[in-house]
This record gives structure tokens, C-alpha cells and sequence, in this order.
């Protein structure tokens, strides 16, 4: 090898080596810029304490580029039976992950509040192994202080009062129902999952913008109880939105969360002011 073959082999290994430097240099510098997607992260834990000392665990989503003077949307996350407790983490298992998406928390700029119910109790009050759904005289304790808390961002986080939203899953599904009739002109609109509400009612939430949906092969919470409730708001003069997923069982939230579209209905919706 001469001295010039061998300068020109060394100047090659050289760059070689540098831009092998540069690119994990770079990766490294990438991944510290890396946007933040865990729920657990993201939402922020808080407490909300009752006047007789009653506690509400829940999680906050804030804006993503929240301003003070902003006008926010809320929207209220119900979790289902088997994220009960007081770890105020479990409640984020499903359908958080949607909403704390980088281009999701761009496109839909809102605060996003889900509390956690307590083992062993619910958002309603409901007797789930009687065929139908008669809605309890009383709010639920646990819906009652997230409404609470909701009352108490109004009067001071930057909160669009003309949209606040509910959704809830499951035994959520059934809380977001009884939660539109005990405030019928509160919510902009809702989306119920796999749940069930009294066809009583339905007279007096006909007006409000529903979609809700259900997994045609769900035996933990047959399809019929949402049908019914449809069937009522139609029938009350209401326009529901009704999805039902012809191959999904109880887990019709999934897909019900991860599509576009249906948050983005969801987001279009306003109350009209009173």
C-alpha cells in the first residue's frame, strides 16, 4: 500500500467514523425530544374532597398548549367496572391513550377529566342483572363530585361552559346515560359505550347530540339495552347516533375511541346557549 493509497484510506476510515458519531449523536439528541404519549404522564393526579369528607380520585388532561385566557373543552371519561379503586391509575387503561396522541391533543385542543370510582361502587346505581334499566331517585356519590368538579373548572379554567362532553364505557356507559338526565341542559353531547339508560327518560334528554354504540355479540351488556334507549329517543323525536359493531363483543370501545371520526363528531358538537 503507498503513503497516498494509505492517506486516502484513513481519510475514509475518518468520515467513516464521524458520521457514524453524528447519527447516534443525533438519534440520542431525537429521542430527547421525543413528545410525551403515557397517560399515566400526561394526566395529572388530583383530589377532589366532598363537604362530608367523601374523596374522589381523578386524572386531568390539560390542554396541550394551554393559555389562561383560553376556552376549553371538557370531556369526562367514565371508566368501566373493572377499573375501579383508589390508585387513581387504573381508570386510564382504555381509551385515555386516544386523547393524549400528539396529533389528537393538537387537533382537539381540551381538558380531559377521569375520575375513578371506588371498589365496589358505581356511576349509577343500577341493578345490572335485572333485564332492564329503571334509573335510581338518587345521583350516585361518586357522579355527583365529578359534576363537583366540573362545576368548579367552570368558575375558573379557562372551561367552554356551551361544550362539555361525557363518555363512559360500561358500567361508565350506564353512568354517562343517568349523568345526561340528572343535568339535560349541562352536556354539548355524549357518546355512551356498551351501557344502558332507562327509555323512561328518554323524553327528556331527546335533544341532546348522542351517538352511542355497542358490540353485537356483548353478553356482558347485551346490545338490547342500548337499542332500547335509541329506539325511545327516536321515538321522543331525538336524532341519536347509533353504532353497533357486528363482530365485537363487550370491547366495543376500542374501536369506538381509536376512530377518528366519532371524536371528531363528538368535538362538533355545542350547546346552544340558554
Amino acid at each position: 500500500m503507498s503513503i497516498g493509497t494509505f492517506k486516502n484510506y484513513s481519510m475514509l476510515c475518518f468520515l467513516m467514523i464521524a458520521s457514524t458519531t453524528f447519527a447516534q449523536e443525533k438519534k440520542v439528541a431525537d429521542s430527547s425530544k421525543a413528545v410525551e404519549t403515557d397517560p399515566v404522564k400526561l394526566f395529572e393526579p388530583r383530589q377532589f374532597a366532598a363537604e362530608d369528607g367523601k374523596v374522589l380520585n381523578y386524572r386531568l388532561l390539560k390542554p396541550i398548549d394551554f393559555k389562561p385566557t383560553g376556552n376549553y373543552p371538557v370531556v369526562i371519561f367514565l371508566h368501566g367496572a373493572g377499573e375501579r379503586g383508589d390508585d387513581n391509575v387504573a381508570q386510564l387503561k382504555h381509551g385515555m391513550k386516544e386523547f393524549c396522541k400528539p396529533e389528537w391533543r393538537s387537533k382537539f385542543q381540551c381538558y380531559v377529566l377521569a375520575p375513578q370510582c371506588p371498589k365496589d361502587e358505581k356511576w349509577a346505581d343500577i341493578d345490572w342483572s335485572k333485564p332492564g334499566v329503571q334509573m335510581p331517585e338518587k345521583i350516585s356519590r361518586n357522579l355527583e363530585m365529578t359534576l363537583q368538579v366540573v362545576d368548579q373548572m367552570l368558575e375558573g379554567s379557562a372551561v367552554d361552559k356551551h361544550r362539555i362532553y361525557i363518555t363512559g364505557l360500561s358500567m361508565g356507559g350506564y353512568g354517562t346515560w343517568d349523568a345526561l338526565v340528572r343535568r339535560p341542559d349541562f352536556f354539548a353531547a355524549a357518546m355512551p359505550i356498551c351501557g344502558g339508560g332507562d327509555p323512561a327518560t328518554a323524553s327528556k334528554i331527546k335533544n341532546i347530540p348522542i351517538a352511542c354504540f355497542h358490540g353485537a355479540k356483548d353478553t356482558a351488556v347485551t346490545p338490547d339495552k342500548s337499542r332500547k334507549m335509541i329506539e325511545a329517543l327516536r321515538t321522543a323525536g331525538g336524532t341519536p347516533v347509533y353504532v353497533e359493531y357486528p363482530d365485537a363483543d363487550h370491547d366495543s370501545w376500542t374501536q369506538t375511541y381509536a376512530e377518528l371520526d366519532n371524536i371528531q363528531w363528538l368535538f362538533d358538537q355545542r350547546r346552544e346557549a340558554q
